[in-house]
């Protein structure tokens, strides 16, 4: 029997999460199940009721709001632990049209796809401003070229994803989990599309869009982070280099003024030069040992796949 979660992480959603649960399918084609997972972080309104009278199949809650990307790995984990074969994460606002939850589905279904990311029509959308449209793009491209895939709306977070995939999964980043997965998906050669999605009118101000200058700054750093988390060679080996360059460039400029003035003057340059030569050679010995940081990273993550695998497997095998 196949089973599809419908998971959504929710915070004081109590005046929307009604009209989402209301657009969510009970009937999926591939699927003989259909079950809707709330995510409560740390509500402290009528979320978590409002959600079971509308339907809600199971609710898991924190205590303390713990952020969005923590609300969506303890989706992926209890989903996992509900037997899951599909998981499909929406937003509690009902940004998106819950008809095309096929669409995300049938890639997996059919074997073609191991995550499926929604993409929106971001220069249809007109509570998006003109500059939130440029930000999208240009996020979309930088995360497409660090995680070679092909996303088109990376920040979309109406995505579904195979079981095995959610098993190998982690987020490390507490600001959002949309980024870091694709660039994780890419990174571990899973097979990721896109695929075009519609939405519904803006019933709420975006929690994660607070301020133009803090969304920009929070994704810079998010994704500065994500590079460094899963590019560390090539990241403190480009610094390294970079610093070592100016280094032995003004290095040269002494030596120049040193021959052509015969011997006088330019020692601030010197020493400059003997700083940045020190400290890239010094980055650069940290882009190797960062490297081996990261072969051990991708070994533990090994390990804990085939302990998610034997575990949910396990428990799943119990079940029946």
């Amino acid at each position: 029997m196949k089973k599809l979660i419908i998971q959504i992480p929710c915070y004081n959603e109590e005046e929307t999460i009604a009209i989402t649960l209301k657009e969510l399918p009970r009937e999926v084609a591939g699927f003989d199940l259909v079950e809707w997972l709330i995510i409560d972080d740390g509500s402290s309104d009528d979320t978590v009721r409002i959600a079971k009278e509308n339907g809600a199949d199971h609710v898991i809650s924190f205590t303390k709001n713990r952020g969005l990307a923590k609300g969506y790995l303890a989706g992926l984990d209890a989903s996992l632990k509900l037997e899951a074969d599909v998981i499909v994460n929406t937003d509690a606002d009902n940004q998106y049209l819950a008809a095309d939850i096929p669409k995300l589905t049938t890639p997996i279904v059919e074997g073609k796809a191991d995550i499926v990311v929604g993409a929106r029509p971001i220069q249809e959308i007109e509570h998006f401003s003109p500059i939130k449209k440029i930000l999208q793009k240009l996020g979309s491209l930088v995360v497409r070229r660090v995680s070679k895939t092909k996303v088109k709306d990376v920040t979309s977070g109406f995505r579904a994803m195979s079981r095995d995939a959610a098993m190998r999964i982690n987020v490390f980043n507490e600001y959002t989990y949309t980024l870091e997965t694709i660039i994780q998906a890419g990174q571990k050669n899973m097979a990721i599309i896109s695929v075009p999605i519609g939405t519904n009118e803006d019933l709420r101000p975006s929690r994660l869009l607070k301020s133009i200058p803090s969304y920009i700054r929070k994704s810079i750093v998010t994704i500065f982070r994500i590079f460094v988390v899963y590019k560390p060679f090539r990241s403190f080996f480009t610094i390294g280099l970079s610093i070592f360059s100016v280094g032995f460039l003004l290095g040269l400029r002494f030596l120049y003024f040193y021959i052509s003035n015969g011997g006088g003057g330019h020692i601030q340059s010197l020493i400059l030069a003997s700083v940045l030569l020190g400290i890239g050679f010094q980055t650069i010995l940290v882009a190797f040992l960062a490297d081996l940081l990261s072969v051990n990273r991708r070994l533990l993550e090994d390990v804990q796949y085939r302990l998610k695998k034997r575990q949910f497997n396990h428990s799943s095998h119990q079940n029946d």
